[in-house]
């Protein structure tokens, strides 16, 4: 893996070049990791990966714990791993342990062994060694030490020893790594700025590849984030990536990359799939205006739409105008609200390959942004045109709320 920095703003928000080693161009960043169900995004198909725009969509994120039930490991590591596994030999793997959607960290349950998911198969205790047997059979090309996060409102006794716990799993990972791939070291913390910084210091201090931030989207609020992130990213080597889960809504994406970091997964675009809304926020980050009959709770909130409503049962018109995914260049709103309502899941495939276009458009937008020496101007711009339009002031927003 090769990584370099290529632009700064005024501010830690950067751009950079990740090279790894299967795929053919280097990926920008700040950039977004498609969340996947064992290997594939949830409802869009190999052939239909190469309709999302390239090498943006090369970046795939999964939970080895997916593969707790399927083919064993050595099935899987004697066909070459999840790229040959599923035939995708130029995108890029990037595991992590958590997964927003099927595999929830479980912090009443860990121990001094290992770390409690929630997964599909049941709660399941994790340790170390058989979390490196995973990634190993398995060979991403990035992964992330297992860590023992928490939400925000445990003890400040019981986040020590998250703290203690993640930094020691991750010297047991490197002692155990056979892999090859790039180990990114687990920085936790849960809401206590100085357990973060002596989480950051400590990993600092061993050999890896990049960092992976985790224990955000538990419970902090979007006003406490900030000073959590900046007291990581303050401590962190400029010249190695920095990767983060839990951060999903466009303002916390923001947020992050304001912050100083590359990449993070899109748990976010699942949820608005699966409960029928399309993205239809500007790009650019202004809000236009619209006339407020066309606002309801229920239809459009000017960052997405649900196609669910009734208002667009006769509509004919694209998606979003002038957007060139392979959805609004051949289909209506009308269309995929006929489909939802008959729960066809080709409405699903459609609607997920437009909110993947469109956030990878977003990250696109931040990263000229930041070439540009406008980043602070882009995200004060967006955050004010949403908090304009928006019943809830933008500092109470929550994940849950822009999602149901």
């Amino acid at each position: 893996m090769k990584f370099a920095v290529k632009a700064w703003n005024n501010c830690k928000a950067r751009t950079g070049c990740l090279q790894l080693g299967n795929c053919p161009t280097a990926i920008d960043t700040p950039a977004l990791l498609l969340s996947t169900c064992k290997g594939l995004p949830n409802f869009i198909s190999p052939d239909l990966l190469p309709s999302l725009p390239s090498p943006d969509s090369h970046l795939l994120q999964f939970s080895p714990l997916h593969f707790l039930e399927g083919p064993s490991l050595k099935t899987i590591s004697s066909i070459g791993g999840l790229q040959h596994l599923l035939g995708l030999h130029e995108s890029v793997f990037a595991a992590v342990a958590r997964d927003s959607v099927q595999c929830l960290p479980e912090c009443n349950a860990s121990n001094k062994f290992g770390a409690s998911f929630e997964t599909t198969c049941g709660r399941r205790l994790i340790r170390p060694v058989e979390y490196v047997e995973l990634i190993s059979s398995m060979r991403p090309n990035i992964w992330a030490s297992l860590a023992d996060e928490v939400p925000s409102w445990v003890s400040d006794k019981r986040n020590k020893t998250s703290v203690d716990r993640t930094v020691r799993w991750l010297d047991e990972c490197i002692n155990l790594n056979s892999t090859g791939g790039a180990i990114f070291g687990a920085i936790v913390g849960g809401n206590d700025m100085e357990e973060r910084q002596r989480c950051a210091l400590e990993v600092v201090k061993r050999n890896v590849s990049g960092y992976w931030i985790g224990g955000f989207g538990l419970g902090e609020s979007i006003d406490e984030r900030p000073a959590l992130l900046d007291a990581v990213t303050d401590v962190l080597p400029e010249e190695l990536p920095r990767m983060i889960c839990g951060l999903g809504l466009p303002e916390e994406i923001l947020q992050g990359i304001a912050a100083g970091v590359d990449l993070f997964d899109s748990a976010y675009i699942y949820h608005l799939t699966l409960g029928g809304f399309a993205l239809t926020f500007p790009l650019n980050g202004i809000a236009e205006k619209r006339p407020d009959t066309h606002l309801n709770d229920d239809v459009s909130d000017r960052t997405k739409i649900n196609l669910r409503a009734t208002l667009y049962r006769k509509d004919t018109s694209p998606i979003l105008e002038g957007c060139n995914c392979y959805a609004c260049l051949n289909h209506t709103k009308a269309y995929i609200n006929h489909l939802l309502n008959v729960h066809e899941m080709l409405a699903q495939i459609l609607l997920e390959i437009h909110n993947t276009h469109h956030y990878l458009g977003f990250f696109r937008s931040i990263r000229e942004a930041i070439k540009a020496g406008k980043f602070q101007q882009y995200h004060q711009k967006f955050v004010e045109g949403r908090r304009n339009h928006l019943a809830l002031p933008a500092a109470a927003i929550t994940h849950d709320e822009l999602i149901k």
